[in-house]
């Protein structure tokens, strides 16, 4: 199992991110919003440009790891915040990673996997989270095809993949999500199963 380092990079280089909104997406901005307890250690995955992180960074989250194939874009969010720990920033494979965390922020790294490395996804999660850890955010809302990146799915699909290994809180149609988005994300929080 390995991810495309050189497609992924290639795509940072030559700036074709459509996907990067510039900018925190208001359905994870609105949840950071809500959380408390600013000593959680947060995995943000395939992070890319990653605003979350730069704004749980803003917000007092200091305990914040974000994890790239790509080295472009981690670049930038050192350039963008000159006081974000280097050890934070890793530059590796997400399922090479072999840490512990207590919350993860999906942001568009779900989608952009092969559908082939999903229930790897939901199995790597459930690995790296400690007990009683969540993985909360965004997942696309329209038909897988072949088509892609980004991969589609739905509320079944999804419910399936992840059923092994959380417990569903919360998966949902986006009520806020951003105008070009709208209609196509679901929002959720999954709990890490207790035993499997």
């Amino acid at each position: 199992m390995e991810l495309n380092k050189e497609y992924w990079e290639n795509r940072y280089l030559t700036k074709e991110t459509q996907w990067d909104l510039g900018e925190i997406s208001t359905p994870v901005k609105n949840y950071i919003d809500q959380l408390t307890n600013k000593n959680l250690k947060i995995l943000i995955p395939g992070a890319g440009n990653s605003y979350e992180a730069e704004y749980l960074f803003q917000k007092g989250f200091k305990n914040v790891y974000v994890i790239d194939i790509a080295s472009t874009p981690l670049a930038n969010l050192s350039k963008r915040i000159k006081s974000f720990p280097g050890e934070q920033l890793i530059h590796k494979d997400f399922f090479d990673l072999h840490l512990k965390f207590d919350l993860i922020i999906e942001q568009t790294f779900f989608c952009a996997l092969d559908p082939d490395l999903r229930l790897d996804y939901a199995r790597k999660t459930y690995e790296l989270l400690n007990p009683n850890g969540k993985i909360a955010g965004l997942l696309f809302n329209f038909p897988l095809t072949d088509q892609g990146p980004p991969f589609g799915g739905n509320k079944t699909a999804y419910e399936k993949t992840f059923d092994p290994y959380f417990n569903i809180k919360t998966l949902e149609k986006c009520y806020n999500s951003i105008k070009p988005r709208q209609g196509n994300e679901l929002f959720f929080i999954f709990e890490k199963k207790q035993t499997l």
